[in-house]
């Protein structure tokens, strides 16, 4: 075992985290569940994701006979759908090509969807007994860094030499503590932002901190200018207190989630009700505008209000446009800012019994 691994290790056993929800029960499903959770989001803000989902969905089988909406409706706020959609898809694989078990071995773990060569890593690493190295983000910092690697770790040759360090510190033994020490490590001291090097067991050879230069590494992403779209959503509401939903294609942003359908602006909004729904506006609301973030761009939501005269004779149930009663939003996939707006329009509903004409 090299000196790296030795001082983690001994690291990892006084500081690291022992009692993370998925390491109660280190099984297979619960790693993987955690991993693909952990992309993109916070351990504090997966855990309550986690333990409902796990809640309701205990195992793989359970996963895998699951419908869609259900799955996306307990992923609803964590974001990145397609992680769910994956994961999903992943679930029902298992269970009809591998027996609802995971394979040990790495590259048969990647061939399914949405499992990389870090996930399938710690997959094999943590829950399988296996030796395998990660990279996830937290990892690729403390490598950058110990080893003053130059670069962003989004170009191939950057992260090829970030996967050659893993490999090479990665131990024979104790890979499943190895594993979790080093995410600790990159999550709890070596962090983005004011790192905590005098605590740290890398510190002595660390190459970043030698130069002073542990905020250059690793290498920042180049720079781009974020753009901002606009839309308008068509928040139609029936006369029985309904608010009507679309179901989107399954590939795209909020990719299979219900979602308010989507026009260009006000008056397209008004155009969807008498075309496509084959009914008359009674009365219309403008809602505050709503901003959402996403990684490449910002969303400026128009939300408008609209009574219907009357309900649409051609929502029916199983069809990818339904209506739900306006009081509580209904238990499918919503994106975050599609159930804040439903909050909002039900409050308005309720509060005014009258809208501003176009």
């Amino acid at each position: 075992m090299d000196d790296f691994a030795t001082r983690l290790l001994a690291w990892y056993d006084l500081h690291g985290r022992h009692d993370l929800p998925w390491q109660r029960d280190a099984t297979p499903y619960h790693v993987w569940l955690s991993e693909i959770m952990l992309q993109q989001t916070q351990v504090a803000t997966v855990i309550p994701y986690y333990e409902r989902f796990t809640s309701r969905f205990p195992d793989i089988q359970t996963l895998a006979a699951a419908e869609a909406d259900d799955v996306l409706h307990h992923w609803s706020g964590l974001g990145y759908y397609a992680r769910a959609r994956n994961l999903h898809k992943a679930a029902k694989m298992l269970v009809a090509d591998f027996s609802g078990t995971f394979p040990a071995d790495v590259e048969a773990l990647q061939s399914l969807p949405g499992i990389g060569r870090s996930t399938a890593g710690a997959i094999l690493s943590t829950a399988l007994g296996g030796r395998a190295a990660i990279l996830d983000g937290n990892v690729k910092r403390v490598l950058a860094r110990f080893h003053a690697v130059e670069g962003w770790p989004g170009k191939n040759a950057v992260a090829s030499r970030l996967w050659e360090l893993a490999e090479s510190h990665t131990p024979d033994c104790r890979v499943a503590d190895y594993t979790q020490g080093i995410m600790d490590l990159g999550a709890t001291l070596c962090t983005r932002s004011k790192p905590d090097c005098p605590r740290c067991p890398m510190a002595d050879d660390c190459a970043a901190l030698a130069l002073g230069r542990q905020g250059e590494f690793p290498g920042r992403k180049p720079r781009k200018v974020i753009p901002t779209r606009t839309t308008s959503f068509v928040i139609a509401h029936t006369p029985k207190g309904e608010l009507l939903l679309e179901r989107r294609q399954p590939s795209g942003i909020w990719g299979g989630l219900w979602c308010f359908p989507e026009v260009d602006d006000d008056a397209g909004a008004i155009r969807y009700c008498e075309e496509t729904l084959a009914v008359d506006v009674a009365r219309t609301m403008a809602l505050p505008t709503l901003r959402h973030s996403f990684s490449h761009y910002h969303l400026e939501i128009s939300p408008l209000l609209l009574t219907l005269s009357k309900t649409p004779a051609l929502i029916r149930e199983g069809q990818e446009l339904r209506c739900w009663p306006a009081e509580k939003a209904p238990a499918v996939g919503l994106a975050a800012p599609v159930k804040r707006l439903w909050e909002q329009a039900a409050e308005a509903i309720q509060n005014s019994g009258t809208g501003e004409d176009l």
